[in-house]
């Protein structure tokens, strides 16, 4: 009796640990990382990122950006609503797409979104080449 309910306790916390579904398109995937992003999901938030160096350093800058802000402040982007202001494709595997959101709505922000090995993943270097001009 006792090993099933140990067993049945280790399949739960097994099954109910951080497990993403996988972005069907690349506009899943934008939404899926920036509604994380806003809800301060860093983990969920990088399950969708495009995994290098430089994207790494970006999310890591936006990462303890958001954790610096204020409770008060956090709570008004867990409650903001993604605006899409322009979703282009580019090409069949790379989109960009330029947002605001309903807190801070004149700020726009440009990812690119793009399909590598069969997977839509977010790539955050457009932001950088943007702070860079």
């Amino acid at each position: 009796m006792f090993a099933s309910v140990l067993l049945v306790s280790f399949l739960y916390a097994c099954s109910s640990g951080d497990s993403y579904k996988k972005a069907e398109d690349a506009q899943d995937a934008g939404r899926e990382f920036i509604r994380a992003s806003l809800d301060g999901n860093m983990k969920k938030a990088s399950f969708y990122l495009l995994r290098d160096s430089v994207n790494d350093y970006f999310f890591n800058k936006w990462r303890d950006q958001y954790n610096k802000l204020s409770p008060e402040e956090k709570k008004l982007y867990q409650d903001a609503q993604i605006r899409p202001i322009q979703i282009e494709n580019v090409n069949d595997s790379t989109v960009n797409y330029v947002f605001t959101n309903s807190y801070k709505q004149n700020d726009t922000t440009q990812i690119k979104v793009i399909r590598q090995a069969g997977e839509w993943l977010v790539d955050l270097k457009e932001i950088g080449s943007n702070q860079r001009k």
